[in-house]
């Protein structure tokens, strides 16, 4: 399965979902959370940040979100965590 990373119409391709991760972190600016405030990577670590760090009424207010986006993005995690080598990802992120 191929994994586009679709932050701002980037496109970029990859065989596997560690290299995407890895290429939002190191090719996109962090953003802010709307909901705290903190410094997150854009894509996959930025939603899995407020959807796991926060609820989904928090969520819903800060970003303008209705139903459709909290279900669109907890599909997403849901599809990345069931394919993430976790262990792979840190030595991707780490060197």
């Amino acid at each position: 399965m191929a994994w586009e990373c679709g932050i701002d119409g980037c496109e970029a391709v990859f065989d596997d979902v560690e290299s995407a991760i890895a290429h939002q972190v190191s090719a996109h600016e962090r953003l802010e959370c709307g909901v705290c405030g903190t410094i997150v990577p854009d894509g996959y670590l930025g939603i899995r940040h407020v959807f796991t760090e926060h609820s989904r009424a928090e969520y819903v207010r800060a970003y303008g979100a209705d139903s459709e986006d909290v279900r669109q993005r907890e599909k997403l995690l849901e599809e990345i965590d069931e394919s993430i080598d976790e262990k792979r990802l840190a030595e991707f992120l780490n060197g």
